[in-house]
């Protein structure tokens, strides 16, 4: 990760007793984005350079924990302010430095400073929730069942190319969007059952299996064998993800974002290291016609936020195969 790398160069550069060691990120990207790493205290640090008659209001990030954000004069440039978010903890160092890289990637190509501000202001807001996260005591075994399920279709995912990045931008469902993996005009739901439960899948809202604007909507159903000891863990199948993205670095730093923005942090690998996954059934379901749902025109007026469930076995009639969802949905 390059922003490690240079965070690892400042640290061996004997320059500076005091103050701030500052190098900029790349000249390929266009705002003045610097990393930098204040001394004597090694703090990390990732900077962007803005006109002082800028107006920036960061008021909202004065009582973190975490992570400081200050506004003050550049270092280098008479006429510029830094707007700098400072590492208090160096044992996050990981997050930050995948946050700092999603935070640049996001604004590269951008020449306005005020909508460069304002995208990293909302990025910040994001980065807020995510470390107050990190004290927590991890995920719910329902949500830990849910991103196994979802990583494992994103692993069958991955199998099909080597254009990583797109399909990475596809999980929608770390953003809470409505479905979990959605690009265009198709959209796959993954449902994770366990237990006694495993024929009967909860659909959150009049929405999620409503196919208006969509051309091909499938339901992706995974049955679990939850074992201590035994089987996939949540940990395996993330390492697993990981392992194929290694070459690809932003696709990589793109999964590592999202897997933090729905609370899995590497610091709490421990809380998911004894509990395995088996596989007792998965099938696909193409949502057309018939296929057993609420759609948001069955509604009446002044009804929502609908939730229900659905009998799999009334689905059979829906079922597919596994490459013709992928032929599908593939570009």
């Amino acid at each position: 990760m390059k922003i490690k790398q240079i965070w690892d160069e400042l640290a061996n550069d004997k320059s500076l007793i005091r103050g701030l060691l500052f190098r900029r990120y790349s000249g390929a990207v266009k705002p003045d984005v610097y990393v930098a790493l204040q001394h004597p205290e090694k703090f990390l640090c990732v900077y962007v350079a803005i006109n002082k008659n800028t107006e920036v209001n960061i008021s909202n990030f004065s009582n973190l924990q975490e992570i400081q954000v200050d506004l003050f004069a550049s270092p280098n440039e008479v006429d510029k302010n830094i707007l700098i978010f400072k590492l208090l903890n160096f044992e996050h160092k990981d997050i930050f430095a995948v946050l700092c890289e999603d935070l640049i990637a996001s604004i590269s190509e951008e020449t306005n400073e005020k909508r460069i501000i304002r995208e990293v202001l909302n990025r910040f807001e994001k980065w807020k929730s995510l470390f107050n996260k990190i004290g927590l005591q991890g995920l719910k075994p329902e949500e830990q069942r849910g991103l196994f399920g979802e990583l494992y279709f994103l692993r069958k995912f991955l199998r099909t190319t080597n254009n990583f990045l797109p399909l990475i931008n596809t999980w929608t469902g770390t953003e809470k969007q409505i479905r979990d993996f959605q690009s265009g005009s198709w959209a796959v739901e993954v449902k994770t059952t366990h237990g006694n439960n495993h024929q009967k899948v909860q659909i959150s809202s009049e929405r999620q299996l409503d196919t208006t604007n969509l051309e091909n909507l499938f339901l992706y159903h995974i049955s679990l064998e939850q074992q201590q000891n035994s089987g996939e863990t949540l940990n395996d199948i993330v390492d697993s993800v990981i392992e194929f993205l290694r070459e690809e670095m932003i696709a990589l730093n793109k999964f590592k974002s999202k897997i933090y923005e729905v609370g899995y942090f590497d610091l709490q690998r421990h809380l998911y290291e004894n509990i395995g996954y088996h596989i007792r059934q998965d099938e696909f379901y193409k949502v057309e016609n018939d296929f057993p749902r609420i759609e948001e025109n069955d509604i009446r007026t002044g009804v929502g936020d609908v939730k229900y469930s659905i009998i799999l076995t009334q689905c059979t009639p829906f079922a597919t195969s596994e490459t013709e969802v992928f032929d599908t949905i593939i570009p």
